[in-house]
């Protein structure tokens, strides 16, 4: 059982830290594999599930086609979102966290054994369809309970940093995803791949589901959740309670997720791996040893976004990364397009650098938007609801580059950063606030 302490300021139980260590890594784990399929499944939409799952039309359309696969995931988020935020908010953070998991590691091992078109034709694709609708459900409750887990067990001095740990499995899982990739890559000729390598990383998913299991099973509830349900304060409908009274917290998360994160992310990791291994024809094995060894490198930036929030605020660690994403759009796809991979290389540490500086900060300010009570509610459907549009962006640059040239990915990622920026700067700074008695301000 947990030690615990009591904070007599704020009544509000609070763990020793080798229980926050613990929640920390639970939380991170569930990241890992959250975007460690993420990349897995968007790579092999770009890369083998049109040839496998849609060879019956042009090889463009059978990409578009793929890629639709890969928007199912994410019409399905918001969903899983309401789902289990409301659950969340009634039932508490780690008993939805111990399901949304399971969802994303049995879905990443189904899909690994699927048959392909040539074994059960059409059905084959709907069967794709319907396991990344499941598997998007999963991912949908995944992020905002990790995040909040770690960030309402962290002491108000510190939630900055100790979110930022939680962010680690973004750049730790695409890593870890590309590792896996660029081994097959190498060791197998291309053929093999499209035949059965292409499975092996949707079945290692399976080996971290276990692992994050185990971990995440010795965790105790969230002490915010625990104070608040000791205290009679849950709400019956925490989605009404938050279209009430929370609609300006909403919608900045939203846009923040969008212009900040997922749109940036869909720009340097799936749409500059595709243009390099498909348009430039670069070799495929060196662009994602680029992928892994920047991703390597942007842990540190997260650890620094996160920590810098605890001391300057949250809105300027965010306000610096977004005006680099809005700058440095247009140079990176013209650094990409010089057309080696070193210059590849280059664009991808350009573009995920501000984007990974700013991921560090965000549980801790979407946290601190929310009251506990609608928390796990109010960050999720913010959050999952952007990833519909942020779904598009592989679409969008697939679509756009053949007709128009890259000038209109650009242009994406500058004005949905500028945008963010603009929210941002009016948004009020949340470092300090009581996550017990949170206000939105936009709403009174």
């Amino acid at each position: 059982m947990l030690e615990e302490t009591i904070d007599q300021n704020v009544g509000v139980h609070e763990p020793e830290p080798s229980s926050l260590r613990r929640v920390a890594i639970s939380s991170m784990m569930g990241t890992v594999l959250e975007w460690y399929d993420y990349f897995i499944f968007g790579f092999a939409a770009v890369l083998v599930f049109g040839q496998l799952f849609f060879p019956q039309i042009s090889p463009v359309a059978g990409t578009l086609a793929a890629l639709g696969t890969f928007l199912a995931g994410f019409i399905a988020r918001p969903i899983g979102g309401l789902l289990f935020g409301h659950f969340g908010d009634r039932l508490g953070r780690k008993t939805m966290l111990i399901w949304t998991i399971a969802i994303m590691g049995v879905g990443s091992f189904l899909i690994g054994i699927l048959p392909t078109y040539e074994q059960w034709g059409i059905w084959a694709a709907v069967c794709l369809v319907i396991l990344r609708f499941v598997q998007g459900i999963g991912l949908g409750g995944e992020w905002g309970g990790a995040a909040l887990m770690t960030v309402e067990c962290a002491p108000v001095e510190r939630r900055g940093f100790w979110g930022s740990i939680v962010q680690l499995g973004a750049p730790g899982g695409q890593a870890l995803a590309t590792t896996v990739l660029f081994g097959l890559s190498y060791l197998l000729p291309e053929q093999a791949f499209l035949s059965w390598g292409w499975r092996v990383p949707f079945l290692l998913g399976a080996a971290l589901l276990v692992l994050a299991l185990y971990i995440r099973l010795k965790v105790m509830e969230s002490p915010a959740f625990r104070d608040m349900e000791e205290n009679g304060e849950q709400v019956k409908l925490p989605l009404l309670e938050v279209f009430k009274s929370h609609r300006m917290a909403v919608l900045r998360t939203f846009f923040i997720y969008l212009g900040g994160i997922t749109v940036p992310f869909y720009i340097t990791w799936i749409f500059l791996v595709s243009y390099a291994t498909g348009t430039l024809q670069l070799d495929r094995s060196a662009v994602l040893l680029g992928v892994t060894l920047v991703n390597l490198a942007l842990l540190a930036a997260t650890i620094a976004g996160g920590s810098l929030s605890d001391k300057l605020g949250r809105r300027p660690v965010c306000l610096i990364g977004l005006a680099l994403l809005t700058v440095l759009a247009f140079p990176v796809i013209a650094i990409a397009n010089l057309g080696t991979v070193s210059w590849v290389w280059l664009a991808m540490l350009l573009f995920g650098l501000p984007a990974w500086f700013m991921w560090g900060a965000l549980p801790a300010f979407f946290a601190e938007l929310f009251p506990t009570q609608v928390r796990y509610s109010g960050l999720s459907l913010g959050a999952q609801g952007s990833t519909i549009l942020g779904g598009m962006v592989p679409m969008f640059a697939t679509a756009v580059v053949p007709i128009a040239g890259t000038w209109p990915v650009a242009a994406l990622g500058a004005g949905c950063a500028l945008v963010t920026a603009v929210l941002v700067y009016v948004t009020h700074e949340t470092l300090g606030t009581d996550l017990s008695h949170v206000e939105d301000p936009g709403d009174r």
